[in-house]
């Protein structure tokens, strides 16, 4: 499974597990918000209390990779699957650099 590379800025409700705020910026620069449960970005145990920014991760899958005339490689992803996660604005799909991309053994 592939695992997209976030910044997890705040902590936003307390209800179990906790739900936090966290930021995807793509390939163009663009910031894209998400807000969730603690477990989906991280495996920290975070809280109110805890030092923001942390690194957090949002499982998506590849749906297009390519290489720019700059020799970078791009990609299009989708983190509809495997967790159904959206932006706050509900778009699922995203152009990002292929290196802020890890892969994962399930």
């Amino acid at each position: 499974m592939y695992m997209l590379n976030v910044q997890i800025v705040r902590f936003v409700d307390s209800s179990f597990p906790g739900w936090v705020e966290c930021v995807l910026t793509d390939s163009s620069n663009r910031e894209w918000l998400f807000i969730d449960k603690v477990p989906i970005f991280t495996d920290q145990n975070l809280h109110e209390m805890s030092h923001y920014p942390q690194q957090g991760v949002i499982a998506c899958e590849i749906i297009r990779i390519w290489v720019e005339s700059d020799g970078r490689k791009r990609c299009i992803i989708t983190t509809e699957i495997p967790w159904g996660i959206a932006a706050q604005d509900g778009k699922t799909e995203f152009e990002v650099f292929y290196d802020q991309l890890r892969f994962e053994k399930e």
